[in-house]
């Protein structure tokens, strides 16, 4: 197991925001934010932050909504949890959200033990946060696992100006198949995006524990974001 901790990263305005962050055993190491879904810095995330420590990386889980709710965990197969998880998804300020990431990359950026170099992996609304920071900012690469509302920014996509990798679930329930064709199409002829397919995948494939979850999609996702990280961040 990679060793962990909770720590906080101060951000432009002094601002602090939580994090958990586990360690790769050797170093330097590229540093990987892994920005949440709708569920908080939970178990999940906390798993997703461990494989990609030990496959090498310096992985940071901001606490994405800490403005709306610091500390927010939720669990999906909560029924009663359902209602908060939407409603602070619709309430949340995409562009603050890129503001705080950039904060979080420049953290890592100078971490002890890092290389310089940071990138993202993101699920669910942190797969749209991974694309907006490909268009907006200096991150070095993303991953998106079935980013949502992605096609509501679409029109940034002339802005996408670092290597990105895009999971697309063929069978996802918030990302309709006309919606996996647009992007494709406005994003494929761009040399730096990859878009991998998952047919009959439904949302969420990658989220260990979820009732979605399912393991060849989520092993053959993760053996390729690794391969791309290794590329990018060393």
């Amino acid at each position: 197991m990679a060793r962990t901790e909770d720590i906080e990263v101060t951000l432009r305005d002094g601002s602090r925001m939580g994090a958990h962050v586990a360690y790769p055993d050797t170093t330097p190491a590229g540093a990987i934010i892994a920005i949440m879904e709708i569920w908080g810095v939970n178990d999940t995330m906390r798993y997703h932050a461990q494989e990609f420590a030990e496959a090498g990386w310096i992985t940071l889980v901001p606490d994405l909504f800490w403005r709306m709710e610091p500390g927010v965990e939720l669990d999906d197969a909560n029924p009663a949890h359902w209602d908060k998880a939407l409603d602070l998804y619709y309430d949340f300020d995409y562009d603050l959200g890129v503001r705080d990431m950039e904060d979080t990359a420049e953290f890592l950026r100078g971490i002890e033990g890092g290389n310089g170099k940071v990138g993202t992996v993101g699920y669910c609304l942190g797969g749209k946060m991974g694309y907006l920071m490909c268009c907006r900012s200096d991150i070095d690469c993303a991953v998106a696992y079935y980013g949502t509302y992605i096609e509501h920014s679409i029109r940034e996509a002339p802005n996408l100006s670092k290597p990105f990798v895009l999971h697309q679930a063929l069978a996802d329930k918030w990302v309709q198949p006309e919606v996996c064709k647009l992007i494709e199409r406005r994003l494929s002829p761009n040399p730096l995006v990859e878009i991998h397919k998952y047919p009959g995948a439904d949302h969420a494939f990658a989220r260990h524990g979820g009732t979605t979850y399912s393991a060849p999609e989520a092993e053959r996702a993760l053996e390729l974001s690794v391969e791309f990280f290794r590329r990018h961040l060393g």
